[in-house]
């Protein structure tokens, strides 16, 4: 049990965390890329129709965590995540036989609400109830996951994909996602520590030292509702969420259509091992300087990133970009969850960032479909990924502006 070990339990958690982001985001968030292609190459469908469908994935995620974020403040996230699970390994078991147009989309809706029930909401607030001292190291340790689900887990199934199609891939990605996940929640992630008589790492007094007497106060959902830093947080990332995922999802194909399939393979690994590198710099940077100032930094180097990639052509160029692209997904997710616990604490965390990622997702929904239509009207990713370098341009200036609060 929690309070019986040796070392701080809240390290397990951590540990915990990063498998099973390491799989949901190999099997989901970055395959989301590989499998717009396969429906693209593979099934015959439009571009812009399979990127309405990653829509629908965001915007399904975004109204399920609204509804995960309210029931993990009451009761276990362990099995949310465990149910979530199942409902994941149904989805991806499905693609084997999905044809039409509205499979398409019911499986991106299903596949969005399993990929949240599972995802930040419940990992972030389980993360966040166990540190306070050292949130932010922790959050880059647990969720350098989503990293490693694109080096270790997206590109096996894109080679997968490749050699024998969507129809044999479907069934060991399923299996996959829900043994990957399921028992490792219900047998090793726990609730507060309080309920083991524990302190979250360094305890209170600690926190207050290190500038993080937010984790003391008892800030409501309704507190934050009134907070125009709430919303200058929600909107900023609205954008630089909303311009970084219709990016990944269509980098795969910009790569393989620019450079072929080896070169787009070796984009995921670059972006995931980037990811990786940033994050963990990131934890360590975020403990000498204002989380708020590190996101807008983020925010100014993800804009020169797309651009970049908006106009690379050959194997090494398109490799570079992707890297300083890289540098910021794993940095810029985990800033957002870390300027609103820094602001209002962890009493109600689960709802106000459900519904900070909720407002979020609006842009993540449309990221994609922007994009998507930008290339079927241009022919080409020029125009598609210079929109999204303007998109996170917007995103900085609210965050600069919106959130001196």
């Amino acid at each position: 049990m929690p309070g019986n070990t040796r070392i701080f339990y809240g390290w397990y958690i951590v540990a915990a965390v990063c498998l099973i982001t390491t799989i949901g985001s190999g099997l989901a968030f970055y395959n989301l890329s590989v499998l717009l292609n396969a429906f693209v190459e593979e099934r015959g469908f439009p571009v812009s129709l399979t990127s309405a469908a990653i829509a629908t994935f965001f915007v399904s995620g975004g109204c399920t965590g609204v509804v995960v974020g309210r029931f993990i403040d009451r009761f276990d996230a362990r099995f949310v995540i465990a149910a979530s699970a199942a409902l994941g390994a149904a989805c991806l078991y499905s693609v084997s036989y999905l044809q039409s147009t509205w499979q398409l989309f019911v499986f991106h809706v299903a596949f969005g609400a399993a990929y949240a029930g599972a995802g930040l909401v419940a990992l972030t607030t389980v993360v966040t109830r166990w540190f306070n001292a050292k949130r932010a190291l922790a959050m880059s340790i647990a969720f350098t996951g989503l990293s490693f689900g694109g080096i270790f887990v997206a590109p096996f199934v894109a080679l997968s994909i490749e050699r024998g199609g969507l129809a044999s891939t479907g069934p060991w990605t399923a299996a996959l996602f829900f043994l990957g996940i399921a028992p490792v929640a219900l047998l090793v992630l726990r609730g507060a520590p309080a309920q083991y008589g524990l302190e979250p790492d360094g305890g209170a007094g600690v926190a207050a030292a290190n500038g993080d007497a937010a984790s003391a106060l008892k800030f409501t959902y309704a507190d934050a509702k009134r907070s125009p830093f709430f919303y200058a947080v929600s909107i900023s990332y609205l954008f630089l969420l909303g311009a970084q995922v219709g990016a990944i999802a269509h980098l795969y194909r910009l790569a393989n259509t620019r450079s072929g399939v080896e070169t787009a393979a070796l984009v995921l690994v670059f972006l995931s091992s980037a990811s990786i590198v940033g994050r963990l710099t990131g934890g360590w940077l975020t403990l000498k300087i204002k989380v708020w100032t590190f996101a807008l930094q983020l925010m100014a180097v993800q804009c020169v990133a797309l651009f970049a990639l908006a106009f690379t052509q050959g194997r090494i160029s398109i490799l570079a970009a992707t890297v300083l692209f890289g540098v910021t997904i794993g940095n810029s997710l985990m800033m957002q969850p870390l300027l609103l616990a820094e602001k209002f604490g962890t009493h109600e965390y689960g709802r106000i960032y459900s519904m900070s990622q909720f407002i979020a997702m609006t842009g993540v929904a449309g990221g994609p479909v922007l994009m998507g239509v930008l290339y079927d009207w241009a022919g080409n990713y020029a125009s598609a990924f210079v929109a999204a370098s303007v998109v996170t341009l917007a995103g900085f200036l609210v965050l600069l502006f919106g959130s001196r609060s």
